[in-house]
């Protein structure tokens, strides 16, 4: 198999998603890229981040009646949840858990896993 070819679309797209710092829709990751690559497609990210997907680099956030977003898969490997902001569409990690959940689980249910959504005004917003 022939190794792929790292293009300065895919480092500027990996490194956007890296800084973030948060998860990323993919308007926000062209936005960032546009920077580095005035010009770049959105076809392009979408392939570039189709590409790192498959390769295990990146990993999808899904929330429930909105777009995708992606993260890096190192956050995404660690247990974590979500804030998504009403205004501005922005979504950012939540490091804490609730904590004892399983106390929630109804008699004779076994728990394998959670996911934790939490909405409202982020600090921008809010201010």
């Amino acid at each position: 198999m022939t190794p792929r070819r790292n293009t300065r679309q895919q480092d500027v797209i990996r490194r956007s998603i890296e800084d973030a710092g948060r998860p990323l829709s993919i308007d926000e990751i062209h936005a960032l890229s546009l920077e580095d690559v005035p010009g770049i497609g959105v076809r392009t990210v979408y392939r570039v981040v189709d590409r790192l997907l498959g390769d295990g680099v990146i990993a999808r956030v899904q929330i429930a009646g909105h777009a995708d977003r992606f993260e890096c898969a190192e956050v995404a490997s660690k247990h974590h949840h979500h804030f998504r902001c009403e205004k501005c569409d922005r979504v950012f990690d939540v490091s804490s858990c609730v904590g004892r959940i399983d106390r929630m689980v109804p008699e004779g249910f076994t728990l394998s896993g959670h996911e934790v959504l939490l909405w409202g005004s982020c600090a921008d917003c809010a201010g």
